[in-house]
């Protein structure tokens, strides 16, 4: 069978193509580079806990290696300490990190990481110096045509643009992409040194030195590195490399007390766009990452995004790909992410005219700064609006409701919880570490298993029935089962998509509203009405 077609080898093209692995489906990378990744520690990337384990599980190792999780988060207005977040939970003489604690890597380093964890795999081809000019696509695949050395004509069953934002892919289809421009611009600069906060991200508003500007953001790296951003003027004067360094200077003066020993490692000027297309989807052709929105400002993170993207969509393509066409299972990807992002885009452009409005009364009104100092720590850390994950309560994939549904901690369509589960081989894991191989989970609740050897209570109480019930559902699934799941009593039976999205919670055994929700999961009944279409070409 043909492989699905990815244009761009950013991180995000990079990992759908191993995502799309890891659930045996081939895949073609077209790489309009020559295949090596440009060295800019300033260019850096923070990753939510539950997008850090996804890259992990995709084989990168260089999270572990290049990558430094914060163990605390500091928001300061001039002088005042308004909010210190500890990301570190003590257990006895044993600090370890917080379940959220963001992850702060080059994004140099993600993409080497992806491109090893590549080699490895037989499934995946990247192809460098290939440049998209052509997409042409029928009801069984899609023809695309690159120029270049290698100038040729690909065939896959589907093609995905993660070509960034000046996407071809988008282009070709003739998409548009409206938004905003150049909504927050930074001067940054990575440089080594010692700062009062070892390991911890800090978020500086209105400091008290002369030309420190409206907010200065330091985030750690590995190796005493830090990242540091000066919020600009919309519209400024260019930033020269004099002026930067006096920045620079007078930053970790204002901080340290006297500038201290720094080595500086790189600079830049990063310009933060909001735009979102109209359309993810033309027939076989589907758009993620950058070529599919731009956000990035008050904390929000476009790449985090643009892996959801490739979470969303690469089980759903993997279930095409196995069983047949479904235009459920497509329109949903389309329906579900564009709806977050389009909800992350107006919490942002809502909070803008807060946070950058210029002064004015409002600065002055009691709570004010304690206000935005809330709208910001929940960009940065990943909360809230800004940047909680995000839930598909509205999903076409959402099953009918039925009777034996109960509510839970968590709510239908939002991420469950990374509970402890015993796996099929016995074994104690996570749940979220079961997630990605393209299979439905179904989550038994029973208490007091543990003491218990497996093989002792899996033929025992309600396991034979539902281990039944599992193996006669109409798509893959595996049965898991923890101790305690929040909000949940004895005996619920959870019901979990692929990309680890609750789809259903039932009071105990339920077999056939337990199928009928994991039909609804799948697309229900696969068909497909594409007809034949070609995009416009060069």
């Amino acid at each position: 069978m043909d492989p699905v077609i990815v244009v761009g080898a950013g991180p995000v093209g990079l990992a759908l193509s191993l995502a799309l692995a890891a659930q045996n489906v081939p895949s073609v990378v077209l790489d309009e580079g020559a295949g090596k990744e440009e060295t800019r520690p300033a260019r850096t990337v923070v990753l939510r806990a539950d997008m850090a384990s996804l890259v992990e599980r995709l084989g990168c190792t260089t999270l572990r290696d290049e990558g430094l999780r914060w163990v605390g988060w500091r928001s300061v207005r001039r002088k005042q300490l308004m909010r210190h977040i500890e990301l570190r939970v003590t257990d006895g003489d044993h600090d370890t990190l917080a379940p959220a604690a963001p992850l702060h890597i080059p994004q140099h380093a993600l993409s080497r990481g992806l491109r090893d964890a590549i080699a490895t795999e037989d499934l995946i081809q990247i192809v460098p110096d290939s440049r998209l000019d052509s997409i042409e696509q029928d009801d069984r695949g899609v023809t695309a045509h690159t120029r270049g050395p290698g100038a040729n004509w690909w065939r896959g069953s589907h093609l995905v643009g993660c070509d960034g934002a000046r996407s071809t892919v988008r282009k070709l289809l003739g998409i548009r992409f409206p938004g905003r421009t150049a909504v927050e611009r930074h001067a940054v600069a990575a440089l080594r040194t010692e700062l009062p906060w070892p390991d911890e991200a800090v978020l500086h508003r209105q400091p008290p030195w002369r030309g420190a500007g409206e907010e200065i953001t330091a985030r750690p790296l590995p190796d005493g590195a830090w990242r540091i951003d000066w919020l600009l003027p919309a519209r400024g004067e260019l930033v020269t490399p004099d002026a930067l360094v006096s920045r620079i200077r007078d930053t970790l003066a204002g901080w340290c007390g006297e500038t201290p020993p720094y080595e500086l490692i790189d600079t830049g000027v990063h310009t933060l766009h909001h735009r979102l297309a109209r359309r993810w989807r033309d027939g076989r052709v589907l758009l993620a990452g950058d070529a599919a929105h731009l956000l990035g400002a008050v904390g929000t993170q476009g790449l985090d995004e643009g892996l959801r993207d490739i979470d969303n969509l690469a089980w759903k393509l993997a279930h095409i790909w196995h069983h047949g066409p479904s235009d459920t299972l497509l329109d949903s990807y389309q329906t579900e992410r564009r709806t977050a992002v389009a909800s992350r885009l107006r919490a942002a452009d809502q909070s803008l005219p807060v946070l950058r409005g210029g002064g004015g009364l409002r600065t002055y009104l009691p709570g004010s700064a304690r206000g935005h100092d809330a709208l910001l720590t929940d960009g940065h850390l990943g909360r809230g609006p800004l940047g909680a994950p995000p839930a598909y309560p509205h999903s076409p994939l959402a099953p009918p409701y039925a009777d034996g549904q109960t509510p839970v901690g968590t709510p239908t369509g939002a991420p469950v919880d990374d509970v402890l589960v015993t796996a099929p081989d016995g074994t104690t894991v996570r749940l979220r570490d079961r997630l990605g191989r393209g299979r439905l989970l179904v989550v038994l609740v029973a208490p007091g298993t543990g003491v218990w050897e497996r093989r002792h209570w899996m033929s025992a109480g309600l396991m034979p029935r539902l281990a039944s019930a599992v193996s006669a559902l109409p798509a893959k699934a595996e049965l898991l089962v923890t101790e305690a799941y929040p909000g949940a009593p004895a005996h619920t039976v959870l019901l979990v998509r692929p990309d680890g999205h609750l789809a259903a919670a039932f009071e105990g055994v339920r077999p056939a509203e337990l199928h009928e929700a994991a039909d609804a999961v799948r697309g229900g009944v696969q068909v497909s009405t594409d007809s034949d279409r070609t995009a416009d070409v060069n």
